[in-house]
């Protein structure tokens, strides 16, 4: 017999259950019965009395001492309090009794017991015992009483073949109720599994999912979706989709697909509190086709909507263009630096020989464009530089409050009267393992981001270290600039993007490859400051954080030294 599944709250332990709770129901019947022979002055038979008395004490015994799990199904001494006692009370029953009454079909219940709790070599044995001791019931008798037995033992031995047909069909039937639990079992546990990965799935996309039925009840909703829809905080599932009008397009497409019974796709704009239309593009379709068998929805087909936000799939188009071009450009960069110096250099000495005004302010044109395409060339070349790096120079260890305020002491210096922040350096004398130029490089980077899009205000820059209890260092940039779009947030540190078209899109994401060669992150996040005068002030943040530094100072080598391209 196969093994049973589930035995601590299946249905086999509803059925071993039920068969104790039989087993005290026979006593019961067995001593009534006794009892009300007795009261009609049928022969008095106390050792009968006392069997019954004794069988009901033991069933009722196991019933409260075997309340959990059945025994083991295979044969042995196991099944002695249960099995084994049935044969022997109603044998022993049948034996003393000296009326007609008959106690031979109560031997179903242990061979039903046996052939569905246990092994076929357990329902077969008690089979072959019960039938044994009924034809040695009916020898007992012959000898106490004589006369012709053939009738009896006929008929002995037509129950017991009874006895055995049964003991196998019920044996058989018990397999096969194991198999069909195991099955299900497999198959709930599949579709548990293939319900939380979904579920996993869609929660973590960055589409937002959308399930609706048919009077526009939103039955499921991941937290994207809820973005795009304009609510940061989680709405309660279910919800009717006409709570505002804003989501009016929706309705209509899901009106649309239901009406329709095919896929639709629109570009639709959702209304966002104090903000610009959101361009969504929405993909529906129905769960089920109307011939198909009915789902677990009640047989009503269900609507799933993909919700996709326009700006970012052309940012990630752009991206993708741009990286590609990217690739093409970093080798005509190469290129152009000989040429544009010659160029830069040609533009310097022509305009120390202009002497108009006009033709001075063309050369300074020339000369700031130069400049400029000169600067883009070089952050081009950086990324190829990262990227096909040759080997990786041992990084220096250097004091970080040190470092910081001597960049920031430079960079202040180029324009006094603009470049104001609010510094606090409370890394004491703790080290980190960085070069000083590339360090250098990321803490210009980010100041320069910092100081375009800050506010008005002295205080409207921080620049400040800081030491967790852990002893991780951390370096953080922060301005009271507005939040960035969530399409823009989402592909800061990509190369090549960028939310300007001036800009190459190449500073946060060289920061971010000179922050991972040195064991460093670097990462942005939404945060506020208490500042006087002004309150609580909501802000942008670029957190650089640090390894421990682990070897002792020692000469350092620029990391781009060890580069060829």
């Amino acid at each position: 017999m196969q093994s049973r599944p589930g035995t601590a709250d299946g249905p086999f332990l509803r059925l071993w259950h039920g068969f104790l709770t039989g087993r005290v129901m026979v006593a019961l019947a067995l001593l009534f019965l006794q009892g009300l022979g007795a009261a009609l002055n049928q022969i008095h038979e106390p050792v009968l009395m006392a069997l019954c008395v004794g069988y009901l004490v033991a069933t009722a015994a196991l019933r409260i001492w075997a309340h959990h799990a059945p025994p083991p199904p295979q044969a042995g001494a196991h099944w002695l309090p249960s099995v084994g006692v049935d044969l022997a009370m109603f044998t022993a029953m049948q034996t003393l009794h000296v009326g007609a009454m008959n106690f031979a079909p109560l031997f179903g219940l242990p061979i039903l017991m046996a052939g569905v709790m246990g092994t076929l070599t357990l329902a077969l044995g008690t089979t072959a015992a019960a039938t044994l001791l009924t034809l040695a019931g009916v020898w007992w008798i012959g000898e106490q009483s004589g006369g012709d037995l053939t009738q009896r033992y006929l008929q002995a031995g037509l129950t017991g073949t009874g006895y055995f047909v049964v003991a196998y069909l019920v044996h058989q039937l018990a397999t096969r109720l194991i198999s069909v639990q195991q099955a299900a079992q497999q198959s709930q546990m599949a579709a548990r599994a293939q319900e939380a990965v979904s579920a996993r799935i869609i929660e973590n996309l960055a589409d937002g999912v959308l399930v609706l039925d048919r009077d526009n009840v939103v039955r499921m909703a991941n937290p994207a979706a809820l973005l795009l829809l304009g609510h940061e905080a989680p709405l309660a599932v279910p919800f009717a989709l006409a709570a505002t009008e804003d989501w009016a397009p929706l309705r209509t497409l899901a009106r649309r697909t239901f009406g329709h019974e095919q896929p639709q796709s629109a570009d639709v704009d959702i209304l966002q509190a104090g903000q610009r239309p959101l361009g969504l593009r929405v993909r529906t379709w129905l769960t089920s086709n109307p011939g198909d068998a009915p789902s677990s929805s009640g047989g009503q087909p269900l609507c799933v909507m993909f919700l996709h936000d326009l700006r970012e799939m052309e940012a990630r188009l752009r991206t993708e263009k741009l990286a590609a071009m990217g690739r093409m450009s970093a080798a005509v960069a190469h290129e152009i630096r000989n040429p544009l110096a010659a160029i830069m250099q040609a533009s310097a000495l022509l305009e120390e020989d202009l002497s108009e005004p006009t033709h001075r302010r063309l050369a300074q044109m020339v000369q700031q464009n130069g400049d400029r395409l000169a600067r883009i060339a070089e952050e081009v070349l950086d990324i190829a530089r990262v990227q096909h790096q040759i080997s990786h120079a041992p990084a220096a260890v250097l004091a970080l409050d040190d470092v910081v305020a001597q960049v920031w002491n430079d960079w202040r210096a180029q324009d006094p009267a603009r470049r104001v922040a609010q510094l606090s350096l409370q890394a004491a004398d703790m080290q980190v393992e960085f070069d000083a130029d590339h360090l250098r490089r990321v803490l210009v980077n980010l100041l320069d981001n910092a100081l375009r899009y800050m506010g008005p205000h002295a205080d409207s820059l921080f620049l400040e270290t800081s030491m967790t209890s852990a002893g991780h260092l951390s370096l953080q940039v922060w301005s009271d600039g507005a939040p960035l779009d969530k399409s823009v947030e989402r592909h800061l540190f990509e190369p090549f993007f960028s939310s300007e078209s001036r800009s190459s899109g190449l500073g946060l994401y060289i920061c971010r490859e000179l922050c991972h060669r040195h064991g460093a992150s670097i990462g942005y996040q939404r945060s506020s400051r208490e500042l006087a005068g002004r309150g609580t002030v909501s802000g942008n943040a670029f957190i650089v954080s640090f390894r421990k530094a682990v070897r002792p100072t020692s000469g350092k080598t620029p990391l781009f030294d060890t580069i060829v391209v």
